[in-house]
Order: C-alpha cells, then sequence, then structure tokens
C-alpha cells in the first residue's frame, strides 16, 4: 500500500501544525503526564494506547471535565467487554455540553437551515433556557434517572434541546429519523419501552411535505409505556388529542437542574442497521461518549469555540449524535433539515458556504456523485472557511480524495474516517498534523490501538487483516438492551478472538501508520484465497458513467467452487450491452485484477440499503444461497424491500 502513494496529497503547513490543539495537547501532556515530548503523532499514540489510564487522564483534565464526585481510578476493570471506566466519578453530559453559555450567551449554538438554505441561529443562552424548561417539565412528568425518552424527529434544534433535557435529568435517550416507517421504529423503540416520545406532525424533504400524522398514531397506540407525547408542529398541524405542545414546555425561564449521575450512566441508545433479526439497541454512557467525543472532536477534529461543524445527517443515524457532541467543544453546529440534493446535487456546498462551516462532514457517496454530475464546488461557492472536508459512511475511493483536492482546494484537508454505531466514534481518520495520501485515512484514533490482524491473531502490516481493537475505548457500549446474560453483545464483537474487538471489517494498516479500509468482512470476497472487500470494485465500477451503483456478492458453493456476481443499477438510458459488459470486465481486470473479474454481470432494479445508506451485502448474500426473506434480513431496516424479491427469485432459479 505504501508503494502505491508514495507523495501525500496535501501536507499540514508548520504554523497549522502549530496552532492544532493537538500538538499543544502533547506539549502538555509532556510536561504533566510524561507523553512524548517528541516523536510527533506517532509517538503520542503509542504512549496514549500504552499508557492507558494516564492518557484518558490527561484527557478528562485538558479539558477540564466536572467530576462532581472524584474516580477512584481511571480504569477499574480493563476486561473486554466489561471494563470499568472511571469507577465512584459522577458527572453530566448536558452540563458540559452547555458550559459555552456561560461566556458566549449571545454566539449561536445552533445554526439551522432547511430547504431554503436559510441560516437562523439559537444562541446559547436560549439554547440553555429552553433545556432548562424542557428539563423540569421532563421531572414534572415524572421522568427518573434510567428511564427512557424517545423521538421520532428530524434533524432541527427541538431535537437537540430534547437530547439535552434527556441528559440533563438522568434519562435515557433514543430517536429515529421520521422518514422511518412504523415498523422500523417500533422495532426499535418496542425493545426499551420509553416513557415519553417526541414527535412532528411531518417533515420536507425534496421539496414536498411528508404528513406523518398516521405513524404518529400508530406509534402511540403500540408503545403501551408511554405516558407523554410531546407535538412539534413542523407542518403547522394542531397537537392530536392528549398531546403535549413542544411550546408550552420550553417557555419557562429556567436554568438548567443537571443530575449527576455515575460516570457509566446510560446517555442513549442507538441501533445497528439490524440486517438480520431486531436491531441490537446499543447502549453508551454519559461518561463515555463524553470523554471519547472531546477527545474525537477537540484533538482529531480540532474543533473550538471559533469553529462551525455542519455535518450531514439525520437523527437515525450515529453521526448526528456526535454532531451534538460538537457543542462540547464550545462549537456551533449546523443542522440541516432536508435533502442532500435539493433543489441540485450542490445543496450541501452551498449550505457550508452560507453557515460559514469551517469542517464539514458527508458521505462518499455524496462526494461521488458531485463528481459524476460535475459540480465544482471550489469554483461556484465561497469555500474559504472550510478547513477540512470529512466523510464517513463508506471508503472514500481515491477518486474522491482526488475530486475534492483539484475542485474544492489544493489546500484542503481531506479526513476520511471510519468507525462505528457501536462506539459512536471513529477508530481510525482525522489527524490535523498529519499528510493524507491518496485513499488512506491519515492514521488510528489516540486511546485505540487499532491493529490488523490475520486468521490466527497475529497483527500484519500492508496487508488485509481484520480490524481489531486490542485495549477497550471509553464509548464501547456498557451494554445493549435486553441481553441479560451479555451473550448478544459478546458474540457481535468477541466471539473470534476472545477478549479483543472484531469489529468486522477488512482493513490495511500501513508501514507509514495510516489505514486503508477495504470494506465488510463478513461479506468479503475470497477468490482463490485472495481476499479483497468489495469497495475496491465499486469504485473501479462506478466510475462508469452507465453504472449508477453496484452490488458485488461472493458465494461459497457446495461443490467447493464460488460464484461471484456483480449486480448493476444503470443510469437512464443506459443499457447493459455487450459493449458495456466488456468495459465493465475490462476496468475491473485493468485496475483491480483478473480475479476481481465477476462471473456474471446482472442489470437489477436499484440496489437494496440499510435505512442508513449502506448497501446490503450479507442479507443479499444469504438469499442468494437459499435462506428464505424473513431469516435473511429484518424488512424493517431496508429501504425499499420490493428490490429484494429480486436476488430471491433469481436463487430461486438458480437452484
Amino acid at each position: 500500500m505504501s508503494i502505491m502513494n508514495p507523495q501525500p496529497l496535501w501536507q499540514p503547513d508548520p504554523e497549522r501544525i502549530a496552532q492544532a490543539q493537538v500538538t499543544k495537547f502533547q506539549a502538555w501532556a509532556a510536561e504533566n503526564h510524561g507523553a512524548p515530548a517528541t516523536g510527533g503523532y506517532a509517538a503520542l499514540h503509542r504512549w496514549s494506547v500504552d499508557e492507558l489510564d494516564t492518557f484518558w487522564k490527561a484527557v478528562t483534565e485538558w479539558f477540564d471535565v466536572r467530576f462532581s464526585t472524584p474516580y477512584a481510578r481511571v480504569l477499574g476493570d480493563r476486561s473486554m467487554p466489561g471494563a470499568e471506566w472511571f469507577p465512584g466519578a459522577t458527572l453530566n453530559y448536558a452540563e458540559h455540553a452547555l458550559r459555552a453559555a456561560a461566556t458566549r450567551a449571545n454566539e449561536p449554538a445552533l445554526l439551522y437551515v432547511d430547504e431554503a438554505h436559510d441560516p437562523s441561529p439559537v444562541t446559547w443562552a436560549e439554547l440553555r433556557r429552553q433545556v432548562g424548561s424542557l428539563a423540569a417539565e421532563l421531572r414534572a412528568l415524572g421522568v427518573r434517572p434510567g428511564d427512557r425518552v424517545s423521538a421520532y424527529l428530524p434533524n432541527i434544534p427541538q431535537a437537540v434541546v430534547a437530547l439535552l433535557a434527556t441528559a440533563a435529568v438522568g434519562g435515557v435517550w433514543t430517536s429515529c429519523a421520521p422518514d422511518f416507517g412504523a415498523r422500523s421504529v417500533l422495532d426499535r423503540f418496542q425493545q426499551i419501552e420509553p416513557i415519553v416520545l417526541f414527535t412532528v406532525d411531518g417533515y420536507r424533504y425534496g421539496g414536498k411535505e411528508h404528513d406523518r400524522r398516521d405513524i404518529v398514531a400508530e406509534l402511540r397506540r403500540e408503545l403501551p409505556t408511554l405516558r407523554a407525547v410531546v407535538h412539534i408542529p413542523l407542518l403547522g398541524t394542531e397537537a392530536p388529542e392528549g398531546a403535549l405542545e413542544w411550546s408550552a414546555l420550553t417557555a419557562a425561564d429556567e436554568e438548567p437542574v443537571f443530575e449527576q449521575v455515575p460516570f457509566d450512566h446510560p446517555l442513549w441508545v442507538l441501533y445497528s442497521s439490524g440486517t438480520t433479526g431486531l436491531p441490537k439497541a446499543i447502549v453508551q454512557s454519559q461518561g463515555g461518549i463524553l470523554v471519547e467525543h472531546l477527545k474525537q472532536l477537540g484533538l482529531h477534529c480540532d474543533l473550538g469555540p471559533q469553529d462551525r461543524f455542519f455535518w450531514y445527517t439525520s437523527t437515525g443515524w450515529m453521526m448526528w449524535n456526535f454532531l451534538v457532541s460538537g457543542l462540547l467543544t464550545g462549537t456551533t453546529i449546523v443542522l440541516y433539515d432536508g435533502s442532500p440534493g435539493f433543489p441540485d446535487t450542490g445543496a450541501q456546498w452551498r449550505i457550508a458556504e452560507r453557515t460559514g462551516a469551517t469542517l464539514y462532514g458527508t458521505s462518499a457517496a455524496y462526494v461521488m456523485a458531485c463528481r459524476k454530475a460535475d459540480i465544482h464546488p471550489g469554483r461556484d461557492f465561497d469555500l474559504t472557511k472550510v478547513q477540512c472536508v470529512a466523510t464517513t459512511g463508506s471508503p472514500l475511493p481515491p477518486d474522491g480524495f482526488r475530486w475534492l483536492h483539484d475542485e474544492v482546494r489544493d489546500d484542503l484537508w481531506i479526513a476520511s474516517v471510519s468507525g462505528g454505531t457501536d462506539v459512536c466514534s471513529c477508530f481510525a481518520g482525522a489527524v490535523p498534523t498529519l499528510p493524507v495520501h491518496i485513499g488512506e485515512l491519515q492514521a488510528p484514533s489516540l486511546g485505540t490501538d487499532l491493529q490488523s490482524w490475520d486468521p490466527s491473531g497475529k497483527p500484519v502490516t500492508d496487508e488485509v487483516g481484520e480490524l481489531v481493537v486490542t485495549n477497550p475505548m471509553p464509548s464501547m457500549p456498557i451494554y445493549f438492551w435486553n441481553d441479560p446474560d451479555g451473550s448478544r453483545y459478546h458474540d457481535s464483537y468477541f466471539d473470534t478472538y476472545p477478549g479483543v474487538w472484531r469489529h468486522g471489517d477488512w482493513i490495511t494498516v500501513t508501514s507509514r501508520g495510516s489505514v486503508v479500509i477495504h470494506g465488510r468482512s463478513d461479506s468479503t470476497l475470497n477468490r482463490q484465497g485472495v481476499r479483497m472487500g468489495s469497495a475496491d470494485i465499486y469504485e473501479a465500477v462506478e466510475r462508469l458513467p452507465e453504472i449508477k451503483e453496484s452490488l458485488v456478492i461472493g458465494i461459497e458453493q457446495p461443490d467447493g467452487g464460488y460464484w461471484m456476481p456483480l449486480f448493476v443499477h444503470l443510469t437512464p438510458g443506459a443499457v447493459l450491452d455487450e459493449n458495456l459488459l466488456n468495459r465493465i470486465k475490462r476496468t475491473i481486470r485493468e485496475q483491480l485484477s483478473p480475479r476481481h473479474v465477476p462471473d456474471e454481470v446482472i442489470e437489477v432494479p436499484g440496489i437494496p440499503h440499510t435505512l442508513t445508506g449502506k448497501r446490503i451485502e450479507v442479507p443479499v448474500k444469504r438469499l442468494l444461497q437459499g435462506t428464505p426473506l424473513q431469516k435473511a434480513v429484518n424488512p424493517g431496516s431496508i429501504d425499499n424491500l420490493d428490490l429484494l424479491h429480486f436476488y430471491e427469485d433469481l436463487a430461486r432459479k438458480r437452484a
């Protein structure tokens, strides 16, 4: 890997390196905690995993984490799963998220943007006041520490207020985006039995209004534990019978009271895409998220009070929770509620321009869509304030790096990051002081002992292996909901290498310390003993203008053979003729290897995704192996179930 791109695409200048928070942190930690003063990021990272306790103690001091009762030690039990962080400590996440209100009362904490693209601010003082009012009302409704509060809301300021008010009272937050259907929401919320539900009457997307009142009525019927439903009239309708009005609950001028909870007290429940069975209800802690996000946003993303942080996301994806945590660093966060490409493909760049975003995060898919649509962001928008463009969701292909560099700005920090809902953070990605190489994530994150392992559990460099994390991270789940003996949690990450987190991605850790992600290891292609990730194939094939999207599956046959079909969804007007077929095969043969050439190329009406936009390789693989639809996939987690019937029929024909 390291031979491929010897020259970096981008290098931070000396002034930028000197000004970065992580540089200042290293100098301070060297003076106060024995961190290495020289050797740059690589030395700091080595120290952060070798001296895990000291590193995390240093993080809490550097960011001035307020423990209302002190901790006995940083790490009690170190084993995974079950590591015990900061035992004895109490604190409150929301208290830290609202700290900037004391010094910056009239500056914007939130900038809210809808499809009209006009930003409207919510000041720190106003955010704090609304959280104080709502927290008092939640307590009056009987919400006690540990009670669940749910939300069926888009990415609007009210969702941030409701999350922070829930955390302030020690409640446990959970949310779904309003484009989720009733079944998907119930598959998630019924597991955790919420007592409050925040809802909208509908939402706007792609220039249209989508009424959700029938779905809200169904949620109310099917969630018997609800004591209160709070109506937010985004489309201007009356509150349904028995619902409370948002405006009434947030009208008081009240100082928030922050419940001091144990470090490992649950903060929120996130859901894995749950492509088989019910979605996993992943519980993360107030303290674990607080310190992990301070590290990730403050040191890796280099965010502070002068920044504006925009990430295109919905409340159904962990990146929304991560975005809200921007408040912890005193950063103004940008909430965009609308279609990523409305009124045109350049929409997100326009929002970055109009909000003065300094860090703009999006998906690799959006970057590639802009490239395909011939968008010129640097020419058509004023993006001088954008310091960093970050991408996640899937690996950013090399062409994506080149396009951002050529079309946004040649002095642009491009941060491809990779992590997971499971830790609500990044394992590897942004480091403001390191060069960027095409197709590579800059480095593993601090405090994260990220390695690439072969099947026997030996670390490998410059070759493909399993992504593992060999030491605990504070934001790892404290447990899964309704998993009393912890077996589902254990089986999800720890069944392959005992005591070591296996994430399910193929990665290469290069000899220069960068990381390349190759796609999911559980849907990996294994041709004649050569393993490869699907991402490499998508990247090559989707450069062809006729191909809108693709899906590749490798299936071990009963006779020991291997069948590798490539499914292609064509752009309107394109035809899968001999010419296109040959170009697809030639592209793969020349850019990857003859081993990667699929056995068949099959045109499909569309590629199915999870609700958070990931292509579903494993369920399609199971369908093609003859697993019945009900067992192969959880229907509530798929964006378009009808597309799966195609693969079902194909399996039948092949059998």
